[in-house]
């Protein structure tokens, strides 16, 4: 009898690691512990923390392998506060562009999935990350200014940082609708 419990024992351990969701899988934890933060330490971002999120932009994926980004890195405090008024020192900017549209291409679907990968890196470093759409037509405005590379537009900025860690997560975060307002499953 022992030996039948301990063998429906592994077999049930082997089949719930080779089946089904992982509970503690890190990538899923980053996404869904993750929030737009809003207030900021003035500790710098790292160049090698900041390599690392930029090495995950680029890896993205896009419509037919056109990677058609360009990431500028804006490490400035005044053309920062120039774009986000209430970004501290310390705060990096990444002005995501993408290629002005061709017929069937999607830049900015593309740059969106790039500014998502940069934003899950940043979380998954411990930094804090927020994207903004808003003050892209600003830049827009000034391309030459923000050295936005010709024949490209800005899309999206992602502002990243060393998160307040006396900002509680869960009471700062927005609430998230429930999947029944959100999923529809064709019947």
């Amino acid at each position: 009898m022992k030996i039948k419990l301990s063998l429906l024992t592994i077999a049930l351990f082997a089949v719930s690691k080779l089946c089904g969701q992982v509970p503690d899988n890190c990538v899923v934890n980053v996404i869904l512990s993750g929030y737009s933060e809003r207030t900021y330490t003035s500790e710098p971002v790292t160049d090698q923390q900041l390599d690392l999120i930029l090495k995950c932009g680029i890896k993205a994926p896009s419509g037919r392998n056109n990677q058609p980004w360009r990431f500028t890195v804006v490490k400035d405090e005044a053309s920062i506060k120039e774009i986000i008024k209430d970004a501290v020192s310390g705060n990096v900017l990444v002005v995501v562009s993408g290629f002005e549209s061709e017929a069937g291409a999607t830049p900015d679907l593309d740059c969106g999935l790039a500014t998502e990968s940069m934003f899950v890196a940043a979380h998954s470093l411990g930094l804090g990350a927020r994207i903004y759409g808003g003050p892209v037509g600003n830049i827009n405005s000034k391309k030459e200014v923000f050295q936005i590379p010709s024949g490209y537009k800005a899309v999206a900025i992602i502002r990243i940082g060393n998160v307040d860690k006396n900002v509680d997560a869960v009471s700062a975060a927005t609430p998230r609708k429930s999947p029944e307002e959100i999923i529809n499953y064709k019947k």
